[in-house]
């Protein structure tokens, strides 16, 4: 693949996904919470969906975003410490990339 084909797709996926979030940011509900430290600052916010209530989580400093619905914020609850700070370890990058087998 080209580097001028690899750089329109990113370009495609960036549109994509910022389409996607302001479609999600009119679906706000209430007061964002913005939670900040030293190292970073978030924006939680709880959005409605056809298919219920999502949090949407964005990292301003980044840019990047995602949207958890009860299940998924509920299963942070079960991970130990050494998930977690694996996670943070790895933070410019997925935990499990896309493609590789998971359990």
């Amino acid at each position: 693949m080209s580097a001028d084909m690899k750089r329109s797709g990113e370009a495609e996926d960036a549109a994509s996904r910022a389409t996607e979030l302001n479609r999600l940011l009119d679906s706000c509900v209430g007061q964002p919470i913005t939670i900040a430290n030293e190292f970073t600052s978030i924006e939680i916010r709880r959005i409605e969906t056809r298919n219920g209530s999502r949090l949407l989580v964005a990292a301003s400093r980044t840019g990047q975003w995602i949207s958890l619905d009860a299940l998924e914020v509920e299963a942070f609850t079960r991970q130990n410490t050494a998930t977690l700070a694996a996670m943070v370890g790895s933070m410019h990058a997925p935990l499990i990339p896309d493609g590789e087998e998971q359990l």
